[in-house]
């Protein structure tokens, strides 16, 4: 048994090398296939309801546990079966590479001049209308999607995968994908949505602190003590309970300003500023954001390693 949960630990460690290396399949991602599925079941069940969104969730994310479980046992006994396994599910389900790689892409259209490019590309990494964003403010968009997501698409998965195994790993991605997909506030989705986007909430708690905990220790030793004061200070600021734990360290680790005023199609949000006082994101933030993001990614891997290890040992004894 103590080669067995070694071996858990051992495929995070491969499945995080590959995302770093690889970054997302070009084609046939699994992630991809459960949003088709997901939303194949949403036109079957969809009412403007709030008990229909929550059997839609608890289907769509309750097959992909079961199914994970059943994988899980399996693979039980078998160290190399148990390691493959967790590779395969945690570079099934982290995005670091696609999301570093797709706000490089941005940036360097700004940096080339190409505004209309970088526009074009954005929605590719964020839901917002880039149709009249200025240079800066698709820089601001970039920076801050950097740092949700690194919460979303590297840190929480690897904090369930620590704490549940491979089921945790690809049930959190399941409820993320649901979360992006109609737990948005459009009108097709205010009711419908609601128990996908409260259970993102809930599964995202924990990985968007150690987010920021993480950016903090991460930050260039000079920007420390900003990291943790504007993440003290502005994060409870933020509209979502989550999202702003990211942003809000990003803000004080890189020393810019983020929030305001965001535009998502015909809707308009006023966001508090987080890291006021601070300067406007500039185009080479973006680097910088990059760079912090792999740092904090790496960080979240070794701790969710060391994480399995312990956690296998206490079963153990037990």
């Amino acid at each position: 048994m103590t080669a067995v949960r070694s071996a858990f630990a051992l495929g995070v460690a491969a499945g995080y090398a590959a995302d770093a290396v690889l970054g997302d399949p070009r084609r046939g991602h699994p992630v991809a296939g459960f949003g088709r599925a997901a939303g194949a079941l949403e036109r079957r069940l969809w009412r403007d309801r709030r008990d229909a969104g929550a059997a839609f969730t608890a289907l769509s994310v309750g097959s992909v546990a079961l199914g994970a479980l059943a994988a899980d046992r399996l693979v039980r006994d078998s160290a190399p079966g148990r390691a493959a396994l967790a590779a395969a599910a945690t570079w099934t389900v982290l995005g670091g590479a696609s999301l570093v790689r797709e706000a490089r892409t941005i940036g360097g259209a700004l940096e080339s001049g190409d505004l209309a490019a970088a526009r074009e590309r954005l929605p590719y990494l964020c839901g917002r209308d880039p149709r009249e964003l200025t240079e800066q403010q698709v820089a601001r968009a970039v920076v801050e999607s950097v740092a949700e997501n690194t919460a979303d698409a590297v840190v929480n998965a690897l904090v369930w995968g620590a704490l549940a195994g491979t089921p945790g790993l690809l049930a959190f991605r399941a409820v993320n994908t649901l979360d992006a997909m109609v737990g948005h506030r459009s009108p097709r989705h205010l009711r419908f949505g609601w128990a996908s986007a409260r259970l993102d909430d809930v599964a995202g708690w924990p990985g968007a602190r150690l987010t920021a905990l993480l950016t903090v220790a991460a930050a260039e030793p000079a920007r420390r003590a900003d990291a943790w004061r504007v993440w003290r200070r502005d994060s409870s600021a933020h509209p979502s309970p989550n999202a702003g734990q990211a942003e809000a360290a990003f803000a004080g680790a890189l020393g810019v300003r983020l929030g305001g005023t965001l535009r998502y199609g015909t809707r308009e949000e006023h966001r508090p500023v987080l890291g006021a006082g601070a300067r406007p994101v500039a185009v080479a933030d973006i680097e910088r954001a990059c760079v912090l993001s792999r740092r904090v990614g790496l960080l979240a891997a070794g701790a969710a390693v060391l994480a399995s290890s312990v956690i296998g040992k206490r079963g153990r004894r037990r």
